[in-house]
C-alpha cells in the first residue's frame, strides 16, 4: 500500500503508528495512515483486517 521511501511500518510493526497520514478529520477524531490504519483521537485503532486495538496510551496530563 505504501510508496514512500523508505516505506511506512506494516500493520504487524511496533510502530506502525509512525505511518504517514493520508487523510486527517480532527473534527471527526480520527485519521487514514498511509499503512491503511484508522487511527482515533483516543489512540484506538481499527486495523486494515477488522481488528480493534482499545486506546492504549493515556490522553491526559497529569495534574
Amino acid at each position: 500500500m505504501c510508496q514512500h521511501d523508505p516505506a511506512c511500518p506494516p500493520v504487524d510493526a511496533a510502530d506502525r503508528e509512525a505511518a504517514r497520514t493520508v487523510s486527517s478529520h480532527p473534527e471527526q477524531g480520527w485519521s487514514l495512515l498511509c499503512n491503511g490504519i484508522v487511527l482515533f483521537e483516543d489512540t484506538g485503532e481499527l486495523l486494515p483486517n477488522g481488528r480493534v486495538v482499545s486506546p492504549h496510551r493515556p490522553t491526559d496530563l497529569a495534574a
